[in-house]
């Protein structure tokens, strides 16, 4: 499909300004909302014959803000959508008691991604002016734009569906809430400092290549990305293996890619809590406490991540001193490395600590005299 290739005979460009643009913005809600808007709160929770209450927590829940009693703001979908949802309560697949938690989660994801694709929108819109000048043609194009995005919006989640529910319907017997996991925590060094010197497209460049990385990463070594925290990435992996060479690799990738500053990751093993696609717990809190002392282009782990690839000849570990971090007194980290790499000598490690010192590096998170720990640690292997 060409954007702004749909003219009609006799079919001329408008002016929208004004109330040409309200009329627009009016036609566009109309194609994104499937009809107009005709119900008030109440009206809609009667037609749909869900209580009132219910639907006002629903609403908040996904993420929009509350109605007044008399504006007009909803269509026929949203009469449909609550009573699909109620009659899946009442049929007992959806516990009336996770209703909201499963609204809150779905809107919180699907506000991100309606986010973007308004951006994708934006741009398509700006490269190809002729679509803003004409309402109807605006409105043509995203009418027949939106069944694609929601077919491959469908088919990605029926793939995601697929892949997990193949794990968890095999073995029943899986506690898919609270289960062993490594976690890991992979960020860009010297962020901060960065957005203080670089433009915006500079920066979404930069970004963009990160999230590209983490992500080919993880799928390619069998784990998955949780979230992104802007210059910071939240990862799972089901064995100690596959989560080491995921972070591995990260930091790998990053000290070749000339768009990346060095990355720094930390890897914890253990319980980990899940939730509406997110994860809790100390395991959690440990990996990422791990991250924020890791040295740059260094992985470190905790102590379980290190008993469990302790036989593992395709890796090396040395054990740093005993570290205190926020909630954590004594956290007693090893250096995750390839086995047969060269560990950093007293001459490398002194150039690091003077680029540092002087600004013109990404900054240690490592004390000076941290630095050159390598040189008299104890090997584990």
């Amino acid at each position: 499909m060409r954007p702004g290739n749909h003219d009609e005979p006799g079919e001329e460009a408008t002016d929208t300004t004004g109330g040409d643009r309200a009329a627009m913005q009016q036609r566009i809600e109309r194609v994104l909302l499937g009809g107009r808007r005709k119900y008030t709160r109440l009206q809609v929770a009667e037609k749909a014959g869900v209580p009132l209450e219910r639907t006002s927590r629903l609403w908040r829940a996904m993420g929009f803000a509350s109605a007044g009693d008399d504006d007009v703001l909803f269509t026929d979908a949203d009469v449909e959508t609550l009573r699909i949802a109620d009659s899946l309560a009442q049929a007992g697949i959806v516990d009336s008691s996770v209703q909201v938690s499963t609204a809150r989660a779905l809107g919180q994801h699907l506000a991100r991604l309606a986010e973007w694709q308004v951006h994708l929108l934006r741009t398509v819109i700006a490269e190809n002016p002729e679509l803003a000048a004409n309402d109807r043609r605006l409105a043509r194009f995203i009418d027949q734009l939106l069944p694609q995005l929601e077919q491959m919006q469908n088919f990605i989640w029926r793939r995601h569906l697929a892949a997990y529910a193949g794990r968890a319907l095999v073995a029943p017997e899986e506690n898919l809430v609270s289960r062993t996991e490594v976690v890991g925590f992979a960020d860009m060094v010297g962020y901060t400092s960065l957005t203080r010197h670089a433009s915006d497209t500079e920066l979404a460049g930069m970004l963009e290549r990160f999230e590209t990385v983490a992500a080919e990463v993880a799928t390619e070594r069998y784990g998955r990305i949780v979230k992104t925290l802007g210059d910071e990435v939240l990862f799972l992996a089901d064995s100690p293996g596959d989560g080491a060479e995921i972070a591995l690799t990260m930091v790998e990738t990053a000290e070749r890619d000339e768009q990346l500053p060095s990355l720094r990751a930390g890897l914890a093993y253990g319980k980990v809590l899940g939730r509406y696609g997110d994860v809790y717990g100390s395991t959690v809190n440990i990996a990422s406490r791990l991250t924020s002392v890791a040295r740059p282009a260094t992985v470190l782990i905790d102590r379980e991540m290190a008993h469990a690839l302790g036989d593992d000849p395709k890796y090396t570990l040395r054990q740093r001193r005993a570290v205190s971090v926020r909630g954590y007194q004594r956290l007693k980290p090893s250096v995750l490395r390839r086995a047969g790499e060269e560990t950093p000598g007293l001459i490398e490690a002194g150039q690091r600590l003077a680029a540092d010192l002087l600004g013109v590096g990404p900054q240690s998170a490592y004390a000076p005299e941290e630095i050159f720990e390598d040189a008299d640690e104890d090997e584990l292997r």
